[in-house]
């Protein structure tokens, strides 16, 4: 059999013999996780059952996966730039899953074996790591050495939320809402997210107005309970309260409270249920005018039972509010209005949303707004707290994004990205959105990844559903957040030298200033650099 050691930032095709030097050896600090792999070829029948044994002193923290290639449908538009991989290709090393027991492969056919390192404490110093690959007739063993530093990490000071659908976890195992089995697995599911980066939530007050056909709706999901008699409404936060104790128990830092108005132009009213003389109806959607005094009148009331709640709770600094996502420039009356409601009745709460039109800031109707990474510049001159975000229209311009189809040095750039526009927040839609476009039908992310053809394969989601509601990693998840890693490293050499050394730093020998569209797409670059941040730090310890 061909073996090869390859970095974390490979992307291992079945047809294609890797093409780069062998990835052997690097560093990390002593607090981050670390990934590497190693390709195989079987060349003969005997060859394609694999066992896999790690030999280490940090073995039993190495965890194994198998890389498996995963379907794509749409992988890019007409109008993508050359940044991807073949647009022929239709499918794409992603699924990460756990090795129990011996590894199927095909002979003739490249797969990858994926490593990651979760730290142990109090563990430093170079680590050799042995893998043995043992088929019927051969055996092979690749070496690796893990350089961990004695420094760690910083606490992430940068928030992201990468939307987090509660909706699809229900629908997917066929669970309902608030069950015992739902608060177990969704558990599973923000305990994952918040060891790949996500620190903020998306918290579904009432059902988010959020990738909705206009006059459809997506299952009923509301943490809060609404009870109407007559114009006046009482509030069950029973359920809000036991989903911000989780959040809060595995880490969460920042809760994003779901959108007070529809989507695409703030209109109308998300779908809230209530109940009316003993029956669940819905009392609001899209038949409201979002605006109106009926709706209105709701929100002076929530504003003040969610005021006293996330007081009580201890959150309300935490809680984030929104009007509307993404409006565009011909909705900026309709979503004054709306953002005029917002301001009276949540004052005193953060707010964000994502628009790209600079007008909606400047005439002061968000707080923060969330740019799309092509108007970072434009925003980054005129906004104190920077955000971005990207989402299935960045596929041009060599914006960083996380598709099937693109390099994954195009993921994992953006944290230096990040660090350089010194930005306060991330946002991406979809963490794990197991519809088809407008939530319509569900789908199987094992099958379907561009959510019915609506978009590039990897935007709507970067983890799979499991069996028994456990969570199964992409790579792309797992890169994104050494993308985090990358730019918490970046924060402790600050702390060690200044911030302009670092920006000299990262753009040593570089043609042009860094930016969203111009970084080296080689992945040897971004190691380097990584390396050379990690030198930096070491001698400074």
């Amino acid at each position: 059999m061909k073996t090869l050691l390859l970095s974390s930032l490979s992307k291992v095709f079945k047809d294609v013999e890797p093409n780069e030097r062998e990835f052997t050896c690097f560093s990390s600090l002593s607090n981050e996780k670390f990934s590497f792999q190693v390709a195989v070829l079987p060349e003969k029948e005997s060859e394609v059952s694999l066992s896999v044994k790690v030999s280490s002193p940090i073995a039993n923290s190495i965890k194994v996966y198998e890389v498996k290639n995963i379907p794509a449908g749409t992988t890019q538009y007409e109008d993508s730039d050359n940044f991807h991989y073949s647009a022929e290709r239709k499918e794409f090393p992603d699924l990460l899953m756990p090795v129990d027991g011996n590894v199927s492969l095909t002979k003739g056919e490249w797969s990858s074996l994926w490593f990651e390192y979760i730290p142990e404490s109090n563990v430093t110093g170079k680590q050799d790591i042995t893998i043995t690959l043992t088929a019927d007739d051969v055996t092979e063993e690749k070496s690796f050495e893990l350089d961990i530093i004695n420094s760690e990490l910083p606490e992430q000071d940068i928030l992201f939320t990468n939307w987090f659908h509660n909706d699809c976890i229900c629908t997917y195992y066929g669970i309902e809402p608030f069950s015992d089995e739902y608060w177990e697995i969704v558990e599973r599911f923000i305990k994952n997210a918040r060891e790949h980066g996500v620190n903020m939530l998306l918290t579904p007050v009432f059902t988010p107005p959020l990738d909705t056909e206009v006059g459809g709706e997506r299952p009923t999901f509301q943490l809060v309970g609404v009870k109407m008699q007559g114009s006046t409404y009482s509030f069950d936060f029973t359920n809000f309260r036991k989903y911000v104790d989780i959040c809060l128990k595995n880490g969460i830092e920042a809760f994003e409270i779901s959108h007070f108005f529809t989507q695409w132009g703030a209109e109308h009213a998300p779908k809230i249920v209530a109940d009316v003389d003993g029956e669940i109806t819905r009392i609001f959607g899209w038949e409201t005018d979002g605006s109106g005094a009926e709706y209105t009148d709701f929100l002076a009331q929530f504003s003040t039972a969610f005021r006293k709640e996330t007081e009580t709770l201890g959150i309300k600094e935490r809680c984030w509010v929104h009007v509307s996502d993404e409006p565009n420039e011909s909705q900026i009356e309709q979503y004054t209005k709306a953002a005029d409601i917002v301001k009276k009745y949540f004052s005193d709460f953060n707010s964000l949303d994502a628009l790209s039109d600079i007008r909606y800031f400047k005439n002061g109707l968000i707080k923060t707004p969330v740019c799309a990474e092509e108007e970072a510049d434009v925003f980054r001159a005129e906004v104190k707290d920077f955000w971005t975000y990207y989402c299935c229209a960045q596929t041009k311009k060599y914006l960083p994004n996380r598709m099937f189809a693109q390099p994954s040095v195009r993921s994992r750039v953006l944290g230096v990205l990040l660090y350089k526009y010194d930005a306060k927040g991330f946002l991406q839609w979809g963490h794990n959105f197991w519809y088809t476009q407008y939530s319509k039908n569900p789908i199987d992310p094992f099958k379907v990844t561009d959510a019915g053809g609506s978009f590039p394969s990897g935007d709507s989601f970067v983890v799979y559903p499991g069996e028994g509601g456990v969570p199964l990693n992409s790579l792309r998840h797992l890169v994104f957040a050494e993308a985090f890693q990358d730019l918490r490293a970046l924060k402790l050499l600050e702390t060690l030298t200044s911030r302009e050394y670092v920006l000299k730093l990262i753009e040593k020998g570089l043609d042009i200033p860094l930016s969203f569209t111009s970084y080296p797409h080689e992945k040897g670059w971004l190691l380097d650099l990584r390396a050379t941040i990690n030198e930096e730090i070491n001698k400074r310890k």
